[in-house]
């Protein structure tokens, strides 16, 4: 397509690619995160899961990832990414993996509802902003707080999250959240800077503001370290 642009692409993609504190793994489950929120459905994509798919990862990890994404990155952008992962399943002959279906007390609301993993103190900050809204936010985190084979591991789970804070500059309170969750997971501050010199290749600018967050995050978090 452009002979200029190819030498581009593939001299920054390798560049990010070598960064070594991230697992082969990990950095498919960043460039199909990248993808859903860029949005990049078309070759991007069909190249990071034909990568995927290479280095190992599953189409059923794939699928996983992008339910644990859809309500950062919009339930309509995750639709889509899961409507062209059929599409690229199909043209492989794979078959659609299952999936075990979610209890049905995590899928209940109100009163009766299950214990949510949300946070005490992200709940209260949410309760002033919005009851209904905070209902809403427990729903989502018992939905994709399922854990065990199958599913993403926490430090995975983190790395994915902050990544959508990255492409949608979200670098505030939830951002810090997820930068938490993947130290407390055993991620150390250096892993965690890995993912953002992986994502530089996805919008060099909107990586540097990333780093202006994540440098005040990790200052912030080391004492409690």
């Amino acid at each position: 397509m452009d002979p200029v642009f190819a030498q581009m692409a593939s001299t920054s993609v390798g560049h990010c690619w070598a960064v070594p504190e991230l697992t082969d793994r990990e950095k498919v489950f960043l460039a199909l995160v990248a993808d859903v929120c860029q949005p990049a459905l078309g070759l991007p994509f069909e190249m990071h899961v034909r990568t995927g798919l290479r280095l190992g990862v599953s189409t059923a990890d794939m699928r996983a990832l992008l339910r644990l994404i859809s309500y950062d990155s919009g339930y309509a952008a995750a639709l889509a990414a899961l409507e062209r992962l059929a599409e690229i399943e199909a043209a492989a002959g794979l078959s659609r993996p299952d999936a075990e279906p979610l209890p049905r007390e995590l899928l209940e609301t109100g009163p009766g509802a299950a214990p949510t993993p949300l946070p005490e103190p992200v709940r209260a900050e949410l309760t002033v902003l919005d009851p209904y809204f905070l209902e809403y936010f427990d729903l989502q985190s018992r939905m994709r707080g399922v854990q065990g084979p199958g599913t993403l591991s926490v430090r995975e789970r983190a790395f994915t999250t902050m990544s959508v804070d990255v492409h949608y500059q979200t670098l505030d309170e939830t951002f810090r959240i997820h930068v938490g969750r993947a130290l407390g997971a055993g991620a150390s501050p250096e892993d965690v800077r890995a993912v953002l010199r992986f994502n530089a290749q996805f919008g060099a600018t909107r990586a540097w503001q990333a780093w202006k967050a994540l440098n005040a995050c990790l200052a912030e978090l080391a004492p409690a370290r």
